[in-house]
């Protein structure tokens, strides 16, 4: 398989460390991550010790697919759950972490099998099945019966059908067949289309996700807050919406808290976030532009270090209840950075009282809160070279922010939040650094 070298020119890192990039920059991430992917795939097929024949019959079907059609070969190798796959598996077969069961390497055959169906090609392969299923990343699953460890895929003319135990599934057809389904949203020619992963066991690794598949019903309450939260994203959004749109293809079903919600963005998985069943547009459109900043981070963190290695140093973050890494506060301040800006525009639309002074308020909190881990990041003396250009950007943008007037009772309610975080993060955790709190907002 070809792999080539990435470069990401100055002034793409610049707009990158100002929160922005566009659908160039994602772009140039994603190219990255096709080498990233490649190269596991060799390092699978290099280090596999069972099912040697397999795994590289499934590698070299994989090549030859991406000779005759690359496109195909590069979206299936795009599917999020193919970075979790593979980075998980080779660190498992290398010996630097324990083996899980979805980490098999001859799930490559799976891989190939998708490969094959999309492109049309008519092959047979051999593929694993993980706990009563067979798992078609991208795709979806088929229940097959009995204590089968393998099943057969037939693939041809865009069709598939997968034998095991005596029963044979037909891709895309009756009860055992579970598709992964789409949500898809249109504003003014502009369109996002999002996978719906309930079903592929690496989709979201560490994540309370919801084990089950998604009701019907709340798909429809997903799809139908979908529509009025990319309007707002394309309204008065539109470099989020872009990158959204480049950057997310799967949404993985998480767990929520009993009160507000939950969203998670996986290094491993690159392309998809999670988060628990929105509550309403604008929590939709803030998480998608929260998830998506994370994900640009993690990108850009494949190709150039920000911080040195982890030293043990643990800090306070306003949105975290645990003491965080270096690198973890780094993630979060890029990601609030992206809240903040999604707030201030939104605070100065006509919005019925409720929601402006909830705009208002979210922008005030957000805004000490990334300016304050901002300035610990900066003096931490753990940034590299490139981190600390990255972080001056950042704290740039956040400067404009802080200039802003906002209404007396946003700043309360702001240092009200703020000060119940702090408080329940010292009866936890101790006392931070003075230096790590966050302003008042506001006198």
């Amino acid at each position: 398989m070809r792999l080539t070298p990435h470069m990401l020119p100055k002034e793409v890192f610049a707009e990158l460390a100002s929160g922005g990039g566009g659908r160039d920059a994602v772009g140039r991430l994603w190219a990255a991550q096709d080498g990233k992917r490649l190269l596991l795939l060799r390092g699978i097929r290099d280090l596999a010790t069972e099912d040697v024949e397999r795994v590289r019959r499934a590698y070299d079907l994989l090549a030859d697919l991406q000779e005759a059609a690359p496109e195909v070969v590069r979206a299936v190798l795009r599917y999020p759950t193919v970075g979790s796959w593979g980075l998980r598996t080779v660190q498992a077969l290398a010996g630097e972490a324990p083996p899980a069961a979805w980490q098999d390497p001859a799930a490559m055959a799976s891989l190939a099998a998708v490969a094959a169906i999309l492109a049309g090609r008519e092959v047979t392969v051999e593929v694993p099945v993980l706990d009563g299923a067979v798992v078609l990343p991208s795709l979806g699953r088929a229940v097959v019966p009995g204590e089968a460890r393998t099943a057969v895929v037939r693939t041809g003319d865009g069709e598939a059908e997968i034998s095991a135990g005596g029963v044979t599934v037909r891709v895309g057809e009756g009860p055992s067949w579970e598709g992964l389904r789409r949500i898809r949203a249109e504003h003014r020619g502009a369109s996002v289309e999002f996978v719906v992963d309930d079903v592929d066991p690496g989709r979201m690794p560490g994540a309370r996700r919801v084990e089950g598949r998604l009701s019907e019903a709340d798909l429809h309450r997903w799809a139908t807050t979908l529509r009025p939260a990319w309007e707002i994203l394309v309204e008065r959004h539109p470099l989020v919406a872009e990158e959204t749109g480049a950057v997310v293809k799967a949404l993985t079903p998480l767990i929520g808290p009993a009160d507000g919600t939950a969203s998670a963005t996986s290094k491993l998985a690159f392309g998809n976030i999670g988060l628990s069943t929105p509550p309403d547009p604008h929590s939709f459109a803030v998480t998608l532009a929260h998830e998506s900043q994370h994900a640009k981070l993690s990108g850009l963190l494949d190709l150039i270090p920000l911080t040195r290695p982890d030293d043990g140093s643990r800090y306070y973050a306003p949105w975290r209840e645990d003491p965080r890494p270096l690198g973890g506060l780094l993630q979060g301040a890029y990601a609030h950075m992206a809240i903040a800006a999604f707030w201030e525009v939104e605070r100065r639309e006509p919005h019925p009282d409720e929601l402006l002074l909830r705009a208002h308020t979210e922008f005030v909190r957000w805004r000490e809160g990334t300016d304050a881990v901002i300035r610990t990041l900066r003096a931490s003396g753990r940034l590299t070279p490139e981190g600390e250009v990255f972080t001056a950007g950042m704290a740039e943008v956040m400067a404009a922010m802080g200039a802003e007037d906002v209404p007396a009772e946003a700043r309360r309610r702001a240092r009200g939040s703020a000060g119940r975080h702090l408080a329940g993060w010292r009866a936890r955790n101790g006392e931070p650094p003075a230096e790590q709190i966050p302003a008042p907002a506001g006198p």
